[in-house]
């Protein structure tokens, strides 16, 4: 090939993408096809602290599914993301701006929805109402993530080696396959698929599901409710991250396959495109 064709095909190359060096999110949530209202409530904050090494971001992100069969499943789901929040920014943000020590992370997560259930519950007495939601959380901050679960909405991390759950159903389908009492064929469309042992709200005792990982080599973070996990397959969730658009597109795109596969729950979504290193 002459010199001269071959440095004009080097100057006409397209140059390699850039690599993301910050945090974004993207965040839907939609009605669905055939509920009547939105029960789901979501809540996202990305901030910069200051540390010991300079600035620190903050990033909390949480989706709660209000319980479809009870007239205060929006609200318990509201209450719940309110919670959590307030007492995640008392007991970390607030102890960090004024240079006090905060709460261990992972302790003050859990101790947050076990709050956020006491005080439904008591709300829930007072006006005579059945409440529940579920609730899954994440608080992201050096270079690790803290989660806080109870029912079925889940937490996923997009690696290089795909999708892995990161959170366990506390549902009775879920229970019955851990159990191997049923396939997950028959998961699919079992019955009680929707029943949960556990939600915010609807018990006195309830057992959060607390953790923390390291987020080397996660690509991203997606939490959602039922609405999307149960109705749009793993592999198509997959795909659609992959597609090269930004989480806000993504969300968006995740939402109309939802809809597309019937849309018979609310749908709701938060995903975060993690620092690539």
């Amino acid at each position: 090939m002459p010199f001269w064709k071959r440095r004009r095909q080097e100057d006409e190359a397209p140059p390699p993408p850039a690599k993301r060096v910050g945090m974004s999110f993207g965040v839907a949530s939609d009605v669905g096809q055939v509920r009547p209202t939105n029960q789901d409530h979501v809540f996202a904050l990305q901030t910069s602290l200051p540390g010991p090494n300079g600035q620190e971001t903050l990033g909390l992100f949480i989706v709660a599914d209000g319980m479809g069969g009870h007239l205060g499943g929006a609200t318990a789901s509201a209450r719940a993301v309110a919670i959590v929040t307030l007492e995640v920014l008392e007991g970390l943000v607030m102890p960090i701006l004024r240079e006090d020590p905060p709460a261990a992370i992972q302790n003050l997560m859990r101790e947050a929805v076990l709050t956020a259930n006491r005080r439904i519950l008591a709300e829930a007495a007072q006006q005579h109402n059945d409440m529940g939601t579920t609730l899954t959380a994440a608080l992201l901050l050096a270079g690790r993530c803290y989660q806080a679960h109870v029912g079925d909405s889940r937490l996923y991390t997009h690696t290089t080696e795909g999708l892995a759950c990161r959170t366990r159903d506390h549902s009775m389908v879920a229970r019955l396959l851990e159990l191997g009492q049923i396939t997950p064929e028959e998961a699919i469309n079992h019955p009680k698929r929707n029943y949960l042992y556990q939600s915010v709200g609807q018990q006195d005792d309830i057992e959060v599901e607390s953790d923390s990982f390291p987020l080397d080599g996660c690509d991203s973070l997606l939490l959602c409710s039922d609405g999307l996990w149960g109705v749009v397959e793993e592999q198509v969730l997959l795909q659609t991250l992959e597609g090269g658009q930004e989480p806000q597109k993504i969300c968006e795109d995740l939402v109309a396959l939802a809809n597309e596969a019937g849309g018979e729950d609310n749908i709701s979504l938060i995903l975060v495109a993690l620092p690539q290193t």
